[in-house]
């Protein structure tokens, strides 16, 4: 990951549900605005921040207001959830991650995937300062190193590690249900659930689709 970048002025937060919520709070903890939209909300002022994190149902992405992202650094948080989606063979694809369609549909939107695979306890609850033993990690995953680096900035001012996992297309690696995602792991567990994703159950599956098997 390139050196450290300053973490965001303002965040935008698209969802008003638990999850965004606490994000709001870790945000506003750390001396970064937050503004929230709910679905029933006017969105630009979220979509006009820095930073523009996706907390909505990953099922309903197609609702997002893609021209306001347009150009905009947005965070995916999302996830797909069959017993809220139901089945959806584009969020289910092997061959792609979720984030890489979220993507294809923001044309023009900077997406860089992480905070997906934190639970809402561990943003509640587990938040700590650098260099804290029990500090918790984040995996971020984007094709563009400065758009990592400033979600790295991110996540390590509102309290957890992040930690590197790669290009857009990893962010298989911690979607559910890999190993990592849900996990409440350390920095350094999440990197060697990385490393042996590809011997996971889920890593072969998404090999044979990839052809890499």
């Amino acid at each position: 990951m390139k050196a450290a970048a300053e973490a965001p002025r303002a965040v935008g937060i698209l969802g008003a549900g638990r999850f965004g919520a606490a994000l709001a709070r870790l945000c506003r903890d750390a001396g970064i605005e937050a503004t929230v939209a709910s679905s029933g909300d006017d969105p630009a002022a979220a979509c006009a921040a820095d930073v523009v994190i996706l907390a909505i149902p990953l099922g309903r992405f197609r609702t997002l207001p893609e021209e306001l992202l347009r150009g905009r650094l947005v965070v995916d948080v999302m996830n797909h959830w069959w017993e809220i989606d139901g089945a959806r063979p584009d969020l289910e694809d092997p061959t792609t991650s979720t984030s890489e369609t979220v993507a294809a549909f923001l044309e023009g939107a900077r997406v860089v995937k992480a905070l997906n695979h934190a639970s809402v306890w561990e943003l509640e609850n587990l938040g700590r300062p650098p260099g804290d033993p029990d500090r918790r990690g984040i995996a971020v995953a984007a094709d563009d190193a400065d758009d990592k680096a400033a979600v790295a900035a991110l996540v390590d001012a509102i309290g957890f590690d992040p930690v590197d996992a790669g290009p857009l297309a990893a962010g298989v690696m911690f979607e559910p249900p890999a190993e990592i995602f849900g996990s409440d792991a350390t920095a350094e567990e999440i990197r060697t659930m990385l490393d042996r994703f590809p011997r996971s159950q889920r890593g072969r599956v998404v090999a044979r689709a990839r052809g890499e098997a």
